[in-house]
């Protein structure tokens, strides 16, 4: 089987609420005009990443932080319905990163949409990284699933979740075929890229699974809108890298490093078994009496219900939830 593959590397809308929703949805648009199948967009694109909890100290980001807040979409939501309803009459399989509302709290989540539209998955990153601890909430291991789609077995990382080797094993373990990477793009230099790039490339080799990959984009004016200050502007430039890599580690199409556009690749999945036939890390080339990994898919909820002795009822998750 063959899937035409999009990773879109965009710069949000700072200015209008409703600004970047648009921006995707054309995307959608334009993707399906090609005849992708599967498109992915950056790391917590809508509203848009908080670039500037990276270059200002926390003390002066709270009306930056508080209009974020304001922006974020919840799930479900009418930001939620109109991506579905866009790739439901696109017959496209979309992954988009979002700063997800719940309440009170901020979260970096990706949501993982099928083919006819509906939601399948929605998972928050694990631990926000640096900078981001004082805009987001950590996550937990509900939704580090790979779901069955129209074009094959999805999973996602964000970002530096692709240096946490357990995680991306957990993945591997439920035999993912195409793997979606999300990064913010337009941050800390030529060297993010290079990084992103090793990252990504790695781990197509070992998970025998395409990656695409896609990172957003900030143009001069909206970074000097950041900040004013020229030192710091260097830290919001570089650092992209969208590409689509095959399950051997290679390119299928020059990578995206400046600039917005979409980068299309069509994915012959019979690689997949190509590469494992080698080099299966979680079948024929695993040790698990050896090494193995225990996982707590257990949603993390504040408050658990009491039983009849007046202890917290705690269900532990079965053998068939750990890998």
């Amino acid at each position: 089987m063959k899937i035409r593959a999009a990773a879109v590397q965009i710069a949000p809308d700072f200015e209008s609420g409703d600004g970047t929703i648009n921006k995707v949805l054309e995307a959608i648009d334009d993707a399906a005009a090609q005849g992708v199948q599967l498109i992915v967009f950056p790391e917590t694109l809508l509203p848009y990443y908080p670039y500037f909890s990276f270059v200002k100290p926390p003390v002066l980001t709270g009306a930056d932080h508080l209009r974020l807040y304001e922006r974020a979409p919840t799930v479900p939501g009418p930001i939620v319905s109109a991506l579905g309803e866009r790739l439901r009459t696109r017959s496209m399989v979309g992954v988009v990163g979002i700063n997800e509302r719940d309440h009170g709290s901020l979260y970096n989540t990706q949501l993982i949409f099928d083919a006819d539209g509906s939601l399948i998955l929605k998972r928050r990153k694990i631990t926000p990284t640096y900078h981001e601890r004082m805009i987001w909430g950590q996550g937990d291991a509900s939704g580090l699933k790979v779901v069955e789609t129209a074009v094959g077995r999805v999973g996602a990382l964000a970002c530096w979740e692709h240096y946490n080797p357990l995680a991306r094993y957990a993945l591997m373990a439920q035999h993912e075929e195409i793997h979606c990477a999300q990064f913010p793009g337009s941050m800390v230099g030529q060297i993010f890229a290079d990084q992103m790039e090793v990252t990504i490339r790695h781990h197509a080799l070992e998970a025998a699974a395409f990656v695409v990959n896609a990172t957003g984009w900030l143009t001069d004016a909206q970074i000097e809108a950041i900040t004013p200050d020229p030192a710091l502007q260097k830290g919001l430039r570089g650092g992209c890298c969208t590409a689509i890599v095959s399950p051997e580690g290679n390119h299928l199409a020059p990578p995206l490093r400046e600039g917005e556009g979409m980068l299309i690749a069509d994915l012959d999945l019979a690689l997949v078994t190509k590469r494992k036939r080698m080099m299966d890390s979680v079948g024929h080339y695993a040790r698990p009496e050896l090494l193995s990994l225990a996982i707590n898919q257990s949603e993390a909820l504040p408050v658990r219900p009491m039983n009849s002795l007046g202890r917290p009822s705690i269900s532990y998750p079965s053998q068939e939830n750990e890998t």
